[in-house]
């Protein structure tokens, strides 16, 4: 399956899901995105670099560094965070590291009015077939 078949099988099957998108951190790139409007390029281009932000920005490397000397782990490349939730004012997103790719993030943006619950079981869900399609 391609990426952008799964992207849109993401979307459709997350509840209230209005887009989804695939970063490589790494690269700092948007490599799939799905979304059931239009949005300015400039928000899409956005999208890669505020990831990188939450998931490896200098003060989450440094939290998870602490933790990881104050619990007696070497550092061997695992990550704590795993996942990021942010409800803005309109919208829920929805940030998972991939589990194969550490570096890549699959993000989903619902409706605030979506089940939270609902929207991280199957977001968790369709993370390794979204994975997969890579």
């Amino acid at each position: 399956m391609s990426l952008d078949t799964a992207m849109q099988n993401f979307v459709a099957q997350v509840p209230e899901c209005l887009a989804g998108g695939y970063v490589d951190m790494s690269t700092g790139m948007l490599l799939g995105v799905k979304t059931v409007d239009s949005h300015p390029q400039e928000v899409l281009d956005l999208v890669s670099a505020a990831t990188a932000d939450l998931f490896q920005g200098n003060n989450v490397i440094t939290i998870e560094k602490l933790f990881k000397q104050s619990r007696g782990i070497r550092d061997d490349g695992h990550h704590y965070f795993q996942e990021i939730v942010i409800f803005s004012d309109n919208l829920l997103h929805v940030f998972m590291r991939c589990k194969r790719f550490q570096d890549h993030v699959v993000v989903a943006v619902c409706r605030k009015s979506a089940n939270i619950g609902m929207v991280l079981a199957k977001s968790r869900m369709m993370l390794s077939k979204v994975e997969a399609a890579f």
